[in-house]
């Protein structure tokens, strides 16, 4: 079976309309989101993970669909993406996930990008047989 990811974050079609998200990330769109994400879950299948997406809103329904995620399979890593971890108005936000992934999967991996172009690299920070073969 292979290892097992949840790649956690905000949903591409609500960064162009957050004031937030735009004054924390003003370079980014919801299609670079896309394309970032899309391009790391390639890699990472090809890399044999398995990926699973959760994407959220800023708050309102984050929490229940974060726990349906969890609790819907057993996952070696949770990714949680850097639209939540770097705006501070969204601190909250990733508290809760913080603190939810704990609660509901406590053996996995916790790991952070630092933009939509980096989810191979903070996996594998923390899953280093998956790193390429140079």
């Amino acid at each position: 079976m292979s290892p097992s990811m949840l790649n956690v974050g905000l949903d591409p079609a609500l960064v162009d309309d957050a004031p937030s998200s735009r004054a924390a990330f003003p370079e980014i769109d919801a299609e670079a989101v896309r394309a970032g994400m899309a391009a790391g879950r390639a890699r990472l299948e090809e890399l044999g993970l398995s990926v699973d997406v959760c994407l959220l809103d800023y708050g309102r329904t984050a929490e229940a669909v974060f726990r349906t995620a969890l609790t819907a399979k057993d996952y070696d890593i949770v990714l949680i993406g850097a639209g939540v971890r770097l705006d501070p108005e969204l601190t909250p936000l990733l508290e809760v996930l913080v603190n939810t992934t704990h609660e509901l999967a406590p053996g996995a991996k916790l790991c952070f990008n630092v933009s939509p172009t980096t989810a191979v690299e903070a996996v594998q920070r923390w899953w280093p047989e998956h790193k390429p073969l140079v």
